[in-house]
Parts: C-alpha cells; sequence; structure tokens
C-alpha cells in the first residue's frame, strides 16, 4: 500500500507553506483562487485522503472499493447511467459566502459533476414546509436522491425520510420523545472539541461554565449542549442550570421588534441572574456574538470577567473584539462525505441508516484568553 499522502507532501510538490496548503484543503483563510484550485488539483492528483476519490485508478471497471494502491474506487459511485441523474439539494436558508454550508455545497457539486450526476438547488419555503410538499421539479424519472441541509422542521424531516427517494440530512431535528425517522444523518463532531475545550479551561482554574442557545433547535446544538455536560462530569466539575440561558432564542428575537430589542431582553436577562458563569459556551457564533454585545452593555469585560466560546468559525468570529474562540467546521470534508453517504444509499437502498460525524477543530483566541 502506498505511504499516505499528507499537506506537507502537497506543499512541497507545489512550493507552497504547510499553512497556505491547509488553508486551500480546508476553506479557510483568504487565498487566490487560483492558488486554491492549483492545491485541490495536486491533492487530486497524489491521492491526498480527502480528494483520493477525484483521481479514477487505471482500472476503472474494478468494483472493489479500493484499488492496489489503497486508494478508493470512484466505479463504486460512477454515473446513473440512462436512470436519473439530478441530486436535488434542499435547504431552508439562505447559503451565503460566510456559511459554512456555502463551501459544502461547492464540495458536492463539484464531486456530483464530475461523477456523472448534477445538483439542483431547491429553497423551501414556509409555505412548503407547512403543506409538507416538496419542490414540483422533484420528480422519479430525474431525482436521483436528496440532500437536505439544516431543514429542521420536525414533520417535514419526517414526511421526507419518509418517500421511496435515497435521501441524506445534513443536521436534523432534535428527537427526544420519540424514535428517529430512517434516514443517514450527517454531522460535525460535537464531542471530542467541547472535551477538549473543558479540559483547557479547567487549567486555567475555572469551574462555572453556561450553556447559551436553544438546545432543542437541532440535534448539533442538543449535542453541543449534552457533551459540555459530559465533560464537565469527567472533570469532576458540576454542572449548575440555573448558569445558562438554553431557551427557545430564535421563537424570543422573532417576537421582539428589532435586533436593538432583542439585545435589550439578553441584557435583561443576564441582569437578573444573581450569578454569571465564568465561563460561556455557545451554540454558536452568532449566539455568542449576541452574548458578547450583551454582556458589554452591562460593562462586563471579555475575557477579563467572563470568557466566551462560540462554534462555526464564522467570519465575524474573527473580526469581533475581541476575536473569539470557536470550533472550525471542516465543510470541504462535510461535503466529501455527504456525497460518499448518499450515493451508497443510491447504490445499495437497503443499506444499514448511518449517523456520521465529521472531525472539527477547536480554535482558541482572545475571548477565552486569560
Amino acid at each position: 500500500m502506498a505511504e499516505r499522502v499528507t499537506i506537507q507532501d502537497i506543499a512541497d510538490a507545489l512550493g507552497l507553506s504547510r499553512n497556505t496548503v491547509s488553508k486551500a484543503i480546508n476553506n479557510t483563510g483568504s487565498i487566490a483562487e487560483s492558488t486554491r484550485n492549483a492545491v485541490l488539483k495536486k491533492a487530486a492528483e497524489l491521492g491526498y485522503k480527502q480528494f483520493s476519490f477525484l483521481q479514477l485508478p487505471s482500472d476503472a471497471g474494478s468494483s472493489s472499493e479500493t484499488d492496489s494502491e489503497g486508494k478508493e474506487n470512484p466505479s463504486l459511485y460512477m454515473g446513473p447511467g440512462d436512470g436519473p441523474s439530478e441530486i436535488a439539494f434542499l435547504t431552508t436558508g439562505q447559503m451565503d459566502l460566510f456559511h459554512f454550508g456555502s463551501s459544502m455545497l461547492d464540495r458536492i457539486c463539484q464531486e456530483m459533476d464530475y461523477l456523472g450526476y448534477h445538483v439542483a438547488i431547491y429553497r423551501l419555503l414556509p409555505s412548503d414546509i407547512e403543506a409538507l410538499r416538496l419542490p414540483p421539479g422533484i420528480q422519479p424519472d430525474r431525482t436521483a436522491g436528496i440532500i437536505c441541509a439544516e431543514l429542521l422542521d420536525r414533520d417535514y424531516c419526517r414526511m421526507a425520510a419518509g418517500l421511496e427517494y435515497p435521501i441524506l440530512f445534513v443536521d436534523f431535528p432534535c428527537y427526544l420523545d420519540e424514535l428517529l425517522p430512517r434516514a443517514d444523518i450527517l454531522l460535525m463532531d460535537n464531542e471530542s472539541v467541547m472535551y477538549d475545550f473543558v479540559r483547557n479551561m479547567k487549567a486555567k482554574g475555572l469551574s462555572k461554565f453556561g450553556f447559551m442557545g436553544d438546545i432543542f433547535h437541532c440535534r448539533s446544538f442538543f449535542e453541543r449542549f449534552h457533551n459540555l455536560r459530559g465533560a464537565l462530569e469527567i472533570h469532576g466539575i458540576p454542572f449548575d442550570p440555573s448558569l445558562s440561558l438554553t431557551m427557545r432564542l430564535d421563537n424570543i428575537r422573532e417576537t421582539c421588534k428589532d435586533y436593538e430589542s432583542y439585545l435589550d431582553y439578553l441584557t435583561e436577562e443576564l441582569r437578573s441572574r444573581p450569578v454569571l458563569p465564568e465561563v460561556f459556551v455557545c451554540a454558536n457564533d452568532f449566539n455568542a456574538i449576541d452574548l458578547m454585545r450583551a454582556l458589554s452593555m452591562l460593562d462586563i469585560r471579555m475575557p477579563d470577567d467572563i470568557l466566551v466560546m462560540g462554534f462555526d468559525d464564522s467570519s465575524e468570529s474573527r473580526i469581533i473584539t475581541p476575536s473569539l474562540s470557536t470550533v472550525h467546521i471542516h465543510s470541504q470534508t462535510m461535503g466529501h462525505v455527504a456525497v460518499r453517504m448518499l450515493l451508497s444509499r443510491i447504490k445499495e437502498p437497503n443499506l444499514y441508516y448511518r449517523i456520521v460525524h465529521t472531525e472539527t477543530t477547536l480554535i482558541l483566541r482572545d475571548s477565552t484568553r486569560r
């Protein structure tokens, strides 16, 4: 078996720094598009772990999953032939340039196109979700499979999972009072980074942790909350529910007339607490940024008085003051895994259902430095 290709191998082949190659592969930081494309092309040529899927082996007719060098064989996934060739990508939000899902979608489109499929993007309206209806373009004669990204309405997901189409959910509603619908689910790792973070904070002598976010908003948010509690227990730190803000913040924000009113609500909520935590772990960066603004309105300094951590590594997390500690989601990897999961379901409809977590990386910045 060939030796495993590393980021350093790609950097050496192109005469670039390891940091530049890492940025291109993980879609982080700002680099020239031509450099990014050159890195991705070289990664595919060398058979880097995330890109070996795009490297056709010499024996394209083989039906095994890997070739003699251990690279993944795309013949396992190639081409719809005369069958349906469209992959429907359903979402309820707008995946702009700064959303991690934008990079994931780019990767899905790239790989699906290479394998003979094309991706059609459908944005579901509230009326579609209420009526439990698919977009009219999704028809058996053209649609090979469906990817649902951040589609979090429980009734709609249950309906979609019960259809005959091969389907993959990227994130999922939080089902606690009933069995999960039978479906493949792709998530990011919400566990190891939380244990790593708590270990770092305990080393600073901190022991009062709170969580901010609607823990029932989605499965990822619930996992982050649940894993924070688990990490605290493992490290012998008691969890005090009174230190957390776990109400349905999305609903509260919708009832506020504007953003300033929402900040006023958060400020009063924090002011009413007899004790605040030493560390706030937030469900995502946007919750964290809202919290930081509310704390500033109370003249509470970060990180001197309270430490704050987010999740998602949004562009805003890097420019806010203090810069926000967060968790980076490897969206290119998520796109790659999404393709493999859906196409394996298309090829093997009776395959067992899977919940897969892709790696994440803890990033410590100024908001947790003391």
